[in-house]
């Protein structure tokens, strides 16, 4: 088999061997394998600075940017020495040996197996338990402008100052925006993504028509401030990443000056070297001074404490409605029911099994067969025949719903979609759910309630209302 052609180049003390240096990884562009690689051997310092000491989940796109990627945790089981990994543990009970990057030649060594941009974690290899970033990923919804995207990332600029935290722009290489901030280690996951979460309420409740913390994505518009990216198990292409674009954009550092004129289509493979030897790194000071998470986390817990209280308040006026609606005396609400008593309802004629089975009775292999209807069931609708067909199994309407009132009939399954999105559906689901794997309800779903059987579904979800992590999240991913 002929050997595929490679270059060797030297870096950083190392001889760094880069196969198939000619294959055109960007096709509209023209850019090479190669070119990818010497983009990364110009801007190392900068790519260094936000990935060196980083376990880093290889992305590949052996085939090129307009290629599927996929994923790889785990190094390659044939590496040099000189590669450095570290185990990480996932929330599944897995375990991986990822690749840590600390200098060029191990940058362009994982560059050459086909990764385009760089995904770090947010922890250093000496403590992966304790992040020391946070992550604000601004992510635009269809039709948000690129102008929408900037004035949310000043926004969030302001809210960081007012918590005692630096914030350090960047573009992200694709539609959105990136704002980062070092953290000291000293909080764990969980705490950094719920101070997160509380600063993109925030950054909603100062310009609700342009940000949205929402987690559903029905419930977004706008820029969504995605808090998520600061669980567990994921990363963010970093600082100074080519993005698997048509032009190769760079995820550029910024500094909060020129936020509100920049376009990202500026920052290219081509343009972005140029850009470091003549004004250096935007981030350079990013490691200096990392800050606290404090003053965030107060902001969550008051937030936390104001939803407690809407709950409260919905839960009082549940029982004003369920008490006001136990005073009307029975015979009242007997007379505005605007259906019949169920005693008098017509009920559907029976189904002549020998209609349907041709003349043989009502027994056919020694078995008795009766007609497949339900009563209550309309004549017409699917519990009786129609033209001459067999009945069928599913002919017959759901049950009534759990809440329903038994003498009242099913809703058919369209209706019931229909129903989906309300707020008795919604905190139904809270109730039988696992902790951490529920939809968040808003008060407002809480204040929609009214009855007694309204009541204990809302006991039962309150556990649930707050701060919780989506399902997705907690399953690991290994």
């Amino acid at each position: 088999m002929a050997k595929s052609p490679q270059t060797v180049l030297e870096v950083a003390g190392r001889e760094v061997a880069i196969t198939n240096p000619d294959k055109v990884f960007f096709p509209q562009a023209g850019h090479t394998k190669l070119d990818l690689v010497k983009y990364y051997a110009a801007v190392a310092d900068g790519a260094l600075r936000g990935i060196s000491a980083r376990p880093i989940v290889l992305k590949r796109y052996v085939n090129g940017a307009e290629s599927e990627p996929f994923f790889q945790k785990r190094a390659p089981d044939q590496h040099p020495d000189w590669i450095e990994t570290v185990e990480l543990a996932f929330p599944s009970g897995r375990t991986a040996r990822e690749i840590v990057v600390r200098d060029a030649a191990q940058l362009l060594w994982i560059v050459n197996l086909g990764c385009i941009d760089l995904n770090p974690h947010p922890v250093r290899a000496d403590d992966l338990e304790h992040p020391d970033e946070l992550r604000v990923d601004l992510d635009p919804g269809p039709g948000t402008s690129w102008d929408a995207i900037r004035r949310v990332a000043l926004i969030v600029r302001d809210v960081l100052t007012e918590h005692q935290l630096r914030g350090w722009p960047k573009t992200s290489g694709s539609r959105g925006m990136h704002v980062y901030v070092r953290i000291e280690r000293r909080w764990s996951f969980d705490q950094v993504r719920r101070a997160t979460l509380a600063l993109a309420r925030e950054v909603e409740r100062r310009a609700p028509e342009l940000a949205t913390s929402k987690w559903w994505k029905e419930e977004r518009h706008g820029v969504f401030l995605d808090y998520n990216q600061n669980a567990k198990d994921r990363t963010v292409a970093s600082a100074w990443s080519v993005r698997p674009t048509p032009d190769a954009r760079v995820s550029m550092p910024l500094e909060w000056d020129e936020v509100a004129g920049c376009d990202p289509a500026t920052f290219t493979l081509v343009t972005a070297p140029a850009r470091l030897a003549e004004r250096g790194d935007a981030s350079a000071a990013i490691d200096a001074a990392p800050g606290s998470l404090d003053r965030l986390l107060e902001l969550s817990a008051a937030q936390e404490a104001a939803g407690r209280r809407a709950v409260a308040a919905a839960l009082q006026e549940a029982e004003r409605r369920a008490a006001a609606r136990g005073a009307v005396a029975p015979e009242e609400r007997a007379r505005h029911r605007k259906r019949e008593p169920r005693e008098d309802r017509e009920r559907p004629a029976p189904v002549d099994p020998a209609a349907h089975h041709g003349g043989q009775g009502a027994t056919q292999g020694g078995r008795a067969r009766g007609p497949r209807t339900l009563e209550g069931a309309p004549p017409g609708g699917r519990g009786a025949p129609a033209g001459g067909r067999r009945p069928r199994r599913l002919d017959a309407r759901p049950l009534v719903d759990v809440d329903a009132d038994p003498g009242e009939l099913a809703a058919c399954p369209r209706e019931r979609a229909r129903r989906r999105g309300g707020a008795r559906p919604r905190l139904r689901s809270l109730a039988r759910c696992r902790p951490g794997a529920a939809r968040v309800a808003g008060a407002e779903d809480a204040l929609q309630l009214v009855g007694r059987c309204d009541l204990q579904l809302i006991v039962a979800a309150v556990p649930w209302l707050l701060v919780r992590a989506p399902a997705h999240e907690l399953r690991g991913v290994a």
